[in-house]
């Protein structure tokens, strides 16, 4: 298996939303942005999957030494050997995947975030960054495309938050602000038990509105000349801001004990709708 195929797969089993939004890319872009993928997915299943925190925080020094293997031309792993031309060609910067990691020892460190200003930092790590390194990827003119890249990357993260409410508090994990759950009247047990009310209704409700206006302000701020080589992104925010929208429609309150998503043929036509737009 080649290390292009490894990445494939990889992005492939996932499932993911942005999967979708690969397909309509030339090859090497598409190889490109699978390599990045694969590598986020490699670095998260660590802090999601891997019980025992020694042996978590172990292989992300592994993976924090082989960022610096690809860097220095000798990458040993499947993703980092896809990854070694795009970072080559594309100039991408190495503190952005060490960026990744960091955000990904932020969860092996804690598992509640006080306010939106320790969240914004995870969300920093593990999102926007990766929007810099895509930005990159597809290609740009403009710098302010980066700032477009910043803020997509935090609305999609808090969009997955409040999809992932439920599953991260059977995790025993809490990404919304305490200090905005107790001003909403909503405590640690209620959101970890997965109590309805209409206080948690309203939390609810106000974390899907602020990723609302990370949507609105990115895409207000994609200069024109840079919306067809960002295509791939905009595909992602039509997904994503779909999702988002279907969590909101009936009961927000479904994603204390369920996940909402959205049908693989619905993601197949958004993307083909959006590419023929932009």
């Amino acid at each position: 298996m080649s290390p292009q195929e490894y990445c494939q797969k990889k992005a492939a089993a996932s499932g993911s939303s942005f999967y979708y939004s690969f397909l309509f890319l030339p090859k090497p872009k598409r190889e490109a942005i699978t390599a990045l993928y694969a590598f986020c997915r490699e670095v998260d299943d660590i802090a999601d999957e891997v019980q025992d925190i020694n042996v978590a925080q172990t292989k992300l020094n592994w993976w924090r030494e082989e960022i610096i293997n690809l860097y220095a031309g000798e990458p040993q792993h499947p993703v980092t050997q896809a990854l070694q031309t795009p970072v080559s060609v594309l100039n991408l910067k190495q503190q952005h995947f060490l960026d990744i990691i960091d955000g990904m020892q932020m969860d092996l460190e804690q598992n509640r975030y006080r306010d939106f200003a320790e969240l914004e930092l995870y969300c920093y790590r593990v999102a926007s960054v990766v929007g810099l390194l895509s930005a990159s990827i597809f290609g740009y003119t403009n710098p302010q495309t980066l700032q477009y890249a910043l803020d997509l990357g935090m609305a999609f993260q808090l969009t997955n938050i409040t999809r992932d409410v439920g599953e991260d508090a059977r995790r025993g994990r809490i990404y919304l602000p305490l200090d905005e759950a107790a001003r909403f009247g909503v405590s640690e047990q209620d959101i970890l038990q997965g109590k309805p009310s209409d206080n948690m209704r309203q939390l609810l409700e106000f974390q899907a509105e602020r990723a609302e206006r990370y949507y609105d302000k990115a895409l207000a701020e994609l200069p024109p000349e840079d919306r067809k080589p960002q295509r791939t992104g905009l595909i992602m925010s039509a997904i994503y801001r779909t999702l988002l929208k279907e969590i909101k429609s009936d009961d927000i309150q479904v994603v204390l004990n369920a996940r909402v998503s959205l049908t693989p043929i619905r993601k197949l036509w958004l993307a083909w709708l959006t590419w023929v737009r932009n």
